[in-house]
């Protein structure tokens, strides 16, 4: 029998996903400079009330405290043996409350970067990055997880290592890279590469598309352009879209994004007469704006897909990057072939 994610595809013509795991953590008392996944075991009951939020707000799917639980990251916590244990606890305080609440959600087993660069702009080699991105897998699909979910990528490099040591652990997989530089990820890459690479990958992906960013205009921009390319390829991705909730200030100490439940309706309704199936929240993204979500695409039906005009109108002005992709144009630069381009910045972490 088909998991949980495989069945949600084929019965529902669009899936909600979940929001922000960092930003909510954060509410329940979670600290800057702490390790987020390092309270799958202790702190459990806060894990499980932030699961439980958004189960009640109507996600179809709900991503695992596992985004930074690579051996590589945890290293940083002087935890780096505790992959298994952080991964597996992570999943099964999830199916606890998704049993509780009787309906059918899919566990999303969450891998971010390994927060390395690879070569051959850095030392770690794609096996070696593989290598960690399988044990992690393996925790997450023995633990019960439906999906492998890699998210936050920047680099055709750690998507074909992501993916390669994903599919040893034999689930399906969704592969999300963040377009937020001028229409490009970090390094460059546009949403044109990422359809057109994907027949490097060792296996092919469930679904694919975009997370976190710069804001959900560019969000639906990028959707938009994943249609393009995949139509010009002759594929038929499901395509991902997971926007973070407006722009991030700095406000009383705390970092605040200013996109309200209004704005994150507007923005799952264009996201799926863009092309998108599968629509979340990134970073900022509360329960309360995944509910407004939930009715928004509920109550919607699909029509035209939106233009330049549309998404500048609703959700804000585009990046110069994205508005020339939008009309063909790919000679505009962003990420690592732009100016400004860090590579250190790959060691971010979702909020």
């Amino acid at each position: 029998m088909a998991n949980s994610f495989e069945r949600l595809l084929t019965d529902k013509k669009h899936l909600l996903a979940d929001g922000a795991t960092g930003t909510n953590l954060f509410q329940l008392g979670l600290q800057t400079g702490d390790a987020p996944e390092l309270w799958n075991s202790d702190h459990p009951d806060r894990i499980q009330q932030h699961y439980r939020s958004f189960i009640e707000a109507g996600s179809d799917i709900v991503l695992t405290n596992t985004f930074g639980a690579n051996s590589c990251r945890l290293k940083l916590h002087q935890a780096e043996q505790r992959v298994r244990e952080l991964n597996v606890s992570a999943v099964h305080l999830l199916r606890e409350e998704i049993d509780k609440s009787g309906r059918m959600v899919a566990i999303a087993g969450s891998m971010g970067p390994t927060g390395e660069i690879l070569e051959p702009s850095g030392p770690l080699s794609i096996d070696e990055a593989a290598n960690v991105f399988e044990e992690q897998a393996h925790a997450l699909a023995d633990a019960g997880a439906d999906v492998l979910w890699l998210e936050t990528l920047s680099s055709r490099e750690e998507t074909i290592a992501g993916v390669r040591g994903a599919a040893r652990a034999g689930l399906p997989i969704v592969a999300t890279l963040s377009i937020d530089t001028n229409g490009r990820t970090m390094m460059g890459l546009t949403a044109a590469d990422i359809i057109n690479f994907q027949g490097e990958l060792d296996t092919p992906l469930s679904a694919c598309g975009t997370n976190c960013g710069v804001g959900a205009n560019e969000v639906v921009a990028a959707v938009l352009n994943f249609q393009t390319a995949a139509i010009a390829s002759n594929t038929q991705p499901v395509i991902v879209a997971k926007a973070n909730c407006g722009i991030p200030e700095y406000i009383d100490g705390a970092i605040v994004y200013n996109g309200t439940p209004e704005i994150m309706s507007r923005y799952t309704t264009m996201a799926m007469d863009a092309g998108a199936r599968i629509i979340g929240g990134c970073c900022g993204t509360s329960p309360l704006h995944i509910a407004a979500m939930r009715t928004a695409m509920d109550n919607h039906s699909v029509g035209s897909a939106p233009g330049v005009n549309d998404i500048e109108r609703e959700l804000g002005e585009l990046s110069t990057g994205a508005k020339a992709q939008l009309a063909g144009d790919l000679s505009i630069a962003g990420g690592a072939s732009g100016t400004g381009h860090s590579p250190a910045g790959r060691r971010r972490r979702k909020r």
